[in-house]
């Protein structure tokens, strides 16, 4: 197959330059048609070398999973040896918010659910926390989250005036009051 494209494009050569040399175009135009029908036989032979082996590969295919898929003698297929391709989880098996792990390292951390009074205690303190931009939490500067990230520094009041609310990984509310509380 490759020696006949080989000797359509060889003559579809010669006729362009007899074309160009003659200035006629009739052999300008066999020219293009000799290197279509050789674009199509290329292209003919590209797709059955593509069948070819596609053939093999599909019969391997359906042997691995005709082996697969019978059982062992004397025994019978039960539904739970099956696998199954679960695409979206039936209903009730997302659970409640509250069971849900919060996000960590990559997105925003989870807030805080702070005790009442330790938010009493924290408010009229003057402690320093950090805050990284375009992030509504702020933490205690050990805070694991915070890794490799650039932090400003802000009082807690600060930080709460402008919006900011407590981390849930570092939990900043409730370490800190409990340190203020230590020291009473």
């Amino acid at each position: 197959m490759l020696f006949i494209v080989l000797v359509l494009v060889l003559a579809a050569l010669g006729l362009l330059v007899a074309a160009l040399i003659t200035a006629n175009s009739l052999w300008a135009w066999i020219s293009i048609g000799l290197s279509v029908v050789a674009g199509l036989l290329l292209l003919f032979d590209w797709l059955r070398r593509r069948k070819k082996r596609a053939a093999p590969a599909e019969e391997e295919a359906a042997e691995d999973a005709s082996d697969e898929d019978e059982p062992a003698d004397g025994e019978e297929k039960k539904p739970e040896d099956v696998e199954q391709t679960v695409l979206m989880p039936a209903a009730g098996e997302l659970g409640d918010a509250e069971d849900t792990p919060e996000p960590q390292q990559t997105g925003d951390p989870g807030e805080e659910k702070s005790d009442p009074a330790d938010v009493a205690v924290v408010s009229e303190l003057e402690i320093e926390v950090v805050v990284v931009d375009e992030y509504p939490r702020y933490h205690v500067t050990s805070c694991e989250w915070l890794e490799a990230r650039d932090t400003i520094p802000l009082g807690i009041g600060e930080a709460r005036q402008l919006g900011f609310t407590p981390c849930a990984l570092c939990t900043p509310d409730a370490e800190i009051a409990g340190k203020h509380r230590e020291k009473a």
